[in-house]
């Protein structure tokens, strides 16, 4: 039964560095992207984040325990958030370029 939480604990770990690491490059990234390219880079972000939605609505409606629901649920939120903010931004950068 140790070996099982021990193996567990280590499954987790590395999950938390893959994570942070994602995170890290991820902003890099970003950083270098060009003022004029944020809108095919929202349009991108907004198919990513989708894709995310509907796994967490799989994870979060699914029989599994209540603490993986929850994070399904905040997940769902976090997307969610993403995508209308994403269209939110995208949508007024275009009226930038609209003629008056």
């Amino acid at each position: 039964m140790m070996a099982i939480l021990q193996q567990a604990a280590v499954d987790y770990w590395s999950m938390l560095f893959v994570f942070v690491l994602a995170t890290f490059i991820g902003l890099g990234v970003i950083r270098r992207v060009s003022r004029l390219l944020y809108t095919p880079l929202m349009s991108l972000t907004n198919a990513i984040s989708a894709i995310a939605v509907v796994g967490s609505i799989v994870v979060a409606g699914a029989d599994y325990p209540q603490v993986i629901r929850i994070l399904g649920a905040v997940a769902l939120f976090a997307s969610m958030t993403n995508i209308v903010s994403g269209f939110l931004i995208t949508d007024r950068m275009l009226k930038m370029f609209k003629k008056q």
